[in-house]
């Protein structure tokens, strides 16, 4: 982990905080504009459904290397009820409030890896990684 940028998410204004870190951080990198957009879209939406579902939490957005290519790892973290059924939620169309059901498919499609892990005793830890080269 080469720099780390630590965003507490509590209220929608936080999501611009969210928005702009990933940004700088693609920025930093030299991600091109669609790659971009694409991370910062996915940790958009990633953030939102920490606030919505998951009643608060926090970001942590790390540069990482792994066999000389750089990336961005974000981890999304609350202490929300959870995720019942990790696959049900990844499904376009699923929703357990009122949205359209795409934040967690379509962030996983914005990205190249995404991981569900449920917390104990409550909570989800979902991190998403997109690589410099997306080749």
């Amino acid at each position: 982990m080469l720099g780390a940028e630590y965003v507490c998410i509590k209220t929608e204004d936080d999501l611009l905080l969210v928005r702009n870190c990933v940004r700088q951080l693609a920025a930093s990198l030299g991600f091109g504009v669609l790659d971009a957009t694409r991370v910062m879209t996915a940790a958009v939406e990633l953030g939102r459904n920490t606030l919505i579902h998951g009643e608060g939490g926090h970001m942590q957005a790390a540069i990482i290397m792994q066999r000389n290519t750089k990336g961005i790892r974000l981890d999304f973290e609350d202490t929300g009820p959870g995720i019942p059924d990790i696959d049900l939620a990844l499904t376009d169309g699923y929703t357990s409030k009122n949205g359209m059901g795409l934040g967690l498919g379509g962030a996983k499609r914005l990205v190249n890896e995404l991981t569900i892990v449920p917390l104990a005793p409550r909570g989800v830890r979902v991190r998403a990684i997109s690589w410099l080269d997306r080749n």
